[in-house]
């Protein structure tokens, strides 16, 4: 038992979440294939509750897998829920919606748009997964969370800021596939949070927004404010946000 909460970058989009009772929330799980996360950290040791923000196999490669070792809840767009229900049928599903929240095993959850696609790869080609979504966690005593998935900037993140007040934003940088540094600055700047984590970038050539490009983007009010962790370092999650000390 721990009463300190911590999130960890274990490469990619994949972020893990832990609560000070220990429980692990991980969000897009990419591990085995993922050339960015380091051997040691590939097979999580836990995993209570599991989030997905779409269905492309970079976000939701391990999710089979995990569901089936540790049977977690598993809180994703109804379609995703669906697909997920065909090969894992006995999982603990918590189909939501955009706009919607619900609480499980006292963590709130609350998908949001993104700009993106959505789909799952079978014999038949590409199947419909729901829309893309961002999520934000809400746990007691703790920042607010707020994982973007893949998208572009777009305005109504202004909303988001308003009803869920997020202090803590994992923001896609990489370009390409999502925003790149310019886009993710402009973002960061409608939630001017207590702290900015950038994602999806560094996997492949392809994503070439880097973290110093970003630090860059941003203006020197928010720039104090970006944490840059290496993959598998645990940085300690606050009630204020994140902290490294």
């Amino acid at each position: 038992m721990t009463d300190t909460a911590s999130m960890t970058w274990l490469g990619h989009a994949t972020i893990r979440l832990t609560l000070p009772d220990e429980r692990v929330v991980l969000i897009d799980p990419w591990l085995r294939d993922n050339p960015s996360c380091p051997a040691d950290l590939k097979e999580p040791p836990r995993c209570d509750l599991l989030a997905l923000t779409h269905g492309h196999g970079d976000h939701t490669g391990d999710a089979a897998r995990l569901i089936e070792k540790y049977n977690p809840h598993v809180i994703a767009s109804v379609e995703l829920c669906a697909l997920l229900d065909m090969t894992s049928p006995k999982a603990r599903f918590a189909p939501m919606n955009i706009g919607g929240t619900q609480t499980v095993d006292g963590v709130a959850f609350s998908l949001t748009r993104a700009f993106h696609s959505s789909s799952i790869d079978s014999d038949r080609g590409p199947l419909y997964a729901g829309m893309p979504c961002g999520v934000v966690v809400d746990a007691d005593g703790l920042a607010p969370f707020y994982h973007a998935g893949d998208t572009d900037v777009f305005s109504d993140m202004k909303l988001i800021a308003e009803l869920f007040a997020p202090k803590i934003v994992a923001l896609p940088i990489g370009d390409h596939f999502t925003m790149g540094p310019a886009g993710a600055s402009l973002a960061a700047q409608m939630f001017e949070p207590a702290s900015i984590v950038p994602i999806h970038y560094g996997t492949f050539p392809l994503l070439h927004g880097t973290a110093e490009a970003f630090r860059e983007a941003l203006p020197e009010e928010l720039k104090t404010r970006l944490i840059v962790p290496k993959v598998g370092e645990r940085v300690a999650w606050t009630e204020n946000g994140l902290s490294r000390a």
